[in-house]
């Protein structure tokens, strides 16, 4: 049901490009949405770089090349599609349809059906071995064996070679061998036979009862020697000798075995249909602990994560591949493709310090672990990342010792955050892997001074801020940022560049609001990042002008505005305008030598910032007396905060008959 042998010719394409292979970057593992609505059977064309899976209920035949995309959906008249098997040489892929009573003779290298044979009622399960093309078919209480002999012209199609089979049984054979193993997929206990089809005619060897249920995937082993066995039970993978069927061992994975791969150096993939623990082991040859698991993730189109097709694994003919069919409850189908999975998954773990000194030696521990040994000897990478160096620098590899740890010393030459990256390049029969670990090396504080603090200056004033940087290792450089208050503007960075001679970096700014003023120094790898700020205040312009008087004069120490008691004195203050504004209006009297406060309220400005008041009343009472008013903004009280408090110049003025 797999590839697992190619021509002599070939072999040698095969082992040159895994050397080019070896010498190249690895693949990274990808999983691609495949546009069918079952899974019948998988293999792998090396030849061509290509996939082919079947989907019975859609009667078609999937092809896709390595990564998952799709090439073509051969799909003419395939209802029931099952079983694949591909040529020795890759170039032809015989497919077992079995609603049609048939065998598909499809050419890879153009992907088209060129012929088919007609043979037994419902075939599902098709081998190649002794020459022969074999098919276990037939209905309920009618499973049977035949073959096709692809050496004669005819295609001569043999039935009834061994009816002993509850159903279609399914069938594999180890490349290039004369044995052929079948097994039942409908019965409980399940049967299981091995033949030698040497003669032509299937021969039986061994027949037993397995204490499994059904069979739900089978393969021999590339040396014809043994045949490993997923069935639903029990929850591993059996293993049986093809010559008399005792059995030889087993792989140890989990519940609801429903699928077997073997790559041609003898590494078995085994799968599950499992929801909690891990869907695909990776065993080395007789080895009955796994080198490796995966567990599939949710591919995002259903609630839970993807499990494992019946029959769903195939290896590519290198063994540098290996490729699964997953669903989920949705019925959305995928392809895996895992890169050298055969190696054992190698785990690297590292422990720096959580803080070090800059210029002081520090200890980095670690370990590296797999589930099988390691090579004695082996040796870690290590790359230091900081300020200095984000580049990474490699430092001297480390030796690993026999208990998997391994330990270094080194003397960060920066502070800041530096990361110790140790990396495991792996092996013939280890991945690699890596892992990196931080420490927060300190670093000298710097001065940093901003002038200004405090100080309030006139609406509009140009003022000056200089920052003062002292001594730092490499940058000079300083930004000054301006934030004016008031949400509708921005925190903005007004200047930025390296400091003169003297420490000194300087901006002028134009002062139409309260500001919070900040320097900073980003720090470098021996000082460490700092920022001062000054908040200045900026008050806001106010004028006044006085209208509808009949003189103005100089008057007791002041200029004095006279108006007529029938006129009511008008003030229009001008002051610049912000949301929600109001200027408050105060409103005093002269009595006796003092001034007196009788009254003073709030009057919004217009947006033009512009506020009229007029001094109504019976003036009469008036005449006489000396009166002054003045305008101002309150921070808070006017309404805003974005300004501080203004008061404007008195305007004095006094009424005559």
């Amino acid at each position: 049901m797999r590839i697992r042998t190619v021509t002599a010719a070939t072999t040698l394409a095969v082992l040159f490009s895994s050397a080019a292979l070896a010498a190249a970057p690895a693949y990274a593992d990808t999983t691609a949405l495949l546009p069918i609505k079952s899974s019948g059977d998988i293999v792998v064309d090396g030849a061509h770089q290509q996939v082919f899976i079947s989907d019975p209920t859609n009667g078609k035949i999937v092809v896709t090349d390595y990564a998952g995309n799709v090439l073509k959906q051969l799909t003419t008249d395939l209802s029931g599609v099952t079983g694949l098997e591909l040529s020795a040489d890759s170039g032809t892929l015989y497919a077992a349809v079995r609603d049609l009573d048939a065998v598909a003779v499809i050419d890879t290298a153009t992907d088209t059906e060129t012929t088919r044979y007609a043979v037994g009622d419902k075939p599902r399960s098709i081998a190649l071995a002794g020459g022969k093309l074999w098919f276990g078919y037939g209905g309920a209480a009618e499973g049977n064996i035949g073959s096709v002999d692809l050496a004669g012209d005819q295609h001569t199609v043999t039935l009834n070679q061994d009816n002993s089979w509850y159903s279609a049984p399914i069938l594999d054979a180890a490349p290039g061998t004369d044995i052929l193993v079948a097994g039942d997929q409908d019965s409980s206990p399940a049967s299981l036979t091995s033949y030698d089809v040497s003669s032509g005619s299937a021969a039986q060897l061994a027949h037993i009862r397995t204490d499994g249920s059904d069979v739900s995937d089978l393969q021999v082993t590339p040396d014809g020697k043994d045949v490993v066995v997923a069935s639903g039970a029990p929850y591993y993978h059996q293993v049986y000798r093809t010559s008399d069927l005792g059995e030889d061992g087993k792989y140890t994975t989990t519940a609801y075995p429903n699928s077997v791969a073997i790559a041609p150096d003898g590494t078995v993939a085994a799968g599950s249909f499992a929801w909690y623990d891990p869907d695909l082991y990776i065993f080395h040859p007789g080895s009955s602990e796994a080198v490796r698991s995966y567990d599939f993730p949710n591919t995002g189109h259903s609630s839970g994560a993807d499990t494992l097709a019946a029959g769903g694994l195939a290896w590519a003919p290198d063994g540098s591949r290996l490729f699964a069919v997953t669903a989920n409850d949705a019925d959305v189908y995928s392809l895996r493709e895992y890169d050298a999975p055969g190696q054992a998954a190698t785990t690297v773990t590292v422990n720096a310090p959580a803080s070090a000194t800059r210029a002081k030696q520090l200890t980095v521990t670690g370990t590296v672990s797999s589930a099988t040994a390691l090579p004695a000897g082996s040796q870690v990478t290590v790359v230091r990342t900081d300020l200095d160096t984000p580049n990474g620098r490699a430092l001297p590899a480390v030796t690993v010792k026999a208990d998997g740890t391994y330990s270094f010393t080194d003397t960060p030459p920066a502070g800041g955050k530096v990361t110790y990256t140790v990396s495991y390049a792996g092996d013939t029969e280890h991945a690699a892997a890596s892992a990196k670990d931080t420490v927060d090396v300190s670093r000298a504080k710097p001065t940093l001074t901003l002038n200004n603090n405090g100080k309030v200056y006139s609406y509009g004033k140009d003022v000056k801020f200089t920052a003062h940087l002292g001594t730092t290792y490499k940058n000079r450089t300083v930004e000054i940022w301006a934030d004016p208050f008031g949400s509708d503007k921005p925190n903005k960075l007004v200047k930025s560049g390296k400091v003169d001679s003297h420490g000194n970096l300087s901006v002028v700014l134009d002062l139409k609001r309260d500001t919070k003023v900040t320097a900073r120094f980003a720090g470098d790898a021996r000082w460490q990042p700092r920022s001062v700020s000054s908040s200045v205040g900026a008050k806001v312009g106010i004028s006044m002008a006085v209208s509808r008087q009949y003189k103005s004069k100089k008057a007791w120490g002041q200029t004095y505005y006279y108006f007529h008691k029938t006129k009511n004195p008008l003030f229009t203050t001008k002051m610049p305008y912000y949301g929600g504004r109001a200027q408050r209006f105060d409103f005093q009297v002269y009595y006796q030598g003092k001034w007196y406060a009788d009254t003073s309220k709030y009057f919004a400005l217009a947006t033009s910032g512009v506020s009229q008041v007029e001094f109504t009343g019976n003036h009469k009472e008036d005449v006489g007396w000396r009166f002054r008013v003045r305008s101002d903004y309150i921070n808070g009280t006017s309404g805003d905060t974005v300004n501080s408090t203004t008061y404007g110049a008195w305007k004095y003025f006094t009424f005559t008959s």
